[in-house]
């Protein structure tokens, strides 16, 4: 009988360690999962366009990890691990998981980094740029999107990004010259100050069309010496960039 019941009082213990081991676990997990799955899917039918066959390992554990039902509105949490674009209030949308997967990897991310990103929005982007080990400087027109974004990103851990409200077209001068450069908002033309603030040597991403137009993804590459070269990625849609210019 003392053998019985010491077996009954470990699995008794077992069951209450294991049920508050399941409570802790994230319940977003597996969709988080399924999502990566999606964007390793979309690579390999866009490869093609794209010229890879599939996304850095650091990219994809940075999706696999960021909580992106953090930053939609509560409404849309239990769509937030779709592979598509979602409205974030303001007229502004947080991009489909599989371009802003893309437009990290392009810009090729390197420890320490310094990257300035365009147009903050919900702060998303900015969070897997740094989980993917760059500094981020992030600008958001809209400060009701900015301050929400900079609440946002400060409860949950992220403290190597700066969040400021200003016009993206004229970029962030102060921190120059940056790393890598992207651009979450479509142009109508690449914007001298963003190139003058592009270190030698550095990339930038940026959606170019009009709104209502096609829009094409943009690879921008300024070499060592200055001589900057563009490459089309792949047709998208982003919301027009906004500002005085």
């Amino acid at each position: 009988m003392k053998s019985y019941h010491k077996q009954m009082l470990f699995l008794l213990a077992f069951t209450v360690i294991a049920s508050a081991c399941w409570a802790d676990e994230d319940p977003y997990t597996a969709e988080r999962q399924k999502m990566v799955s999606e964007i390793e899917a979309d690579v390999k039918l866009t490869s093609s366009q794209i010229k890879k066959r599939s996304l850095s390992g650091r990219v994809m554990e940075a999706m696999g990890k960021v909580e992106r039902h953090e930053f939609v509105p509560d409404p849309l949490r239990q769509s937030a691990y779709q592979n598509r674009p979602l409205p974030i209030g303001y007229g502004q949308t947080i991009s489909q998981p599989y371009i802003v997967a893309l437009m990290t990897d392009l810009i090729d991310i390197k420890d320490g980094a310094r990257v300035l990103e365009i147009g903050a929005g919900s702060g998303y982007q900015a969070a897997i740029l740094a989980e993917c080990g760059a500094a981020v400087y992030t600008l958001e027109i809209i400060p009701e999107l900015a301050e929400l974004a900079e609440k946002r990103l400060k409860r949950l851990g992220y403290s190597g990004i700066e969040v400021r409200v200003g016009d993206g077209y004229y970029g962030w001068p102060e921190h120059s010259p940056y790393d890598a450069i992207i651009v979450t908002a479509a142009a109508s033309h690449v914007p001298p100050p963003l190139l003058a603030q592009l270190k030698p040597g550095g990339k930038m991403v940026i959606p170019v069309g009009g709104p209502f137009m096609t829009q094409h993804l943009l690879l921008v590459e300024k070499g060592l010496e200055g001589k900057v070269t563009t490459r089309q990625i792949l047709p998208v849609l982003f919301v027009p960039l906004t500002g005085g210019h």
